[in-house]
């Protein structure tokens, strides 16, 4: 079988991915804290895009309402780790 390698997650990598997401929003302003709801850019396609890239780049599946219920990056970055963790179980 040849499956995709997916590296540990890490919390910078994580938010540079995030970050990746974004066309218009300074970067440095993009931390663990965020609250990314409140970032000028953030709407219902960043969603589609964060779901894309936890797939992607983690081999996480994520839902809108999985998104829904974090409030901050570090949160996201949580939700997706214990995925990716429960995962490989």
């Amino acid at each position: 079988m040849n499956q995709k390698k997916y590296k540990p997650m890490e919390l910078q990598k994580f938010i540079e991915n995030f970050a990746d997401q974004f066309e218009n929003t300074d970067l440095s302003i993009i931390k663990p804290e965020t609250r990314f709801i409140d970032l000028d850019e953030w709407s219902s396609l960043q969603v589609l895009a964060i779901i894309a890239m936890a797939d992607i780049e983690y081999n996480v599946k994520i839902k809108a309402d999985d998104i829904r219920k974090c409030s901050t990056i570090n949160d996201l970055y949580q939700m997706v780790k214990s995925k990716l963790n429960s995962d490989n179980v």
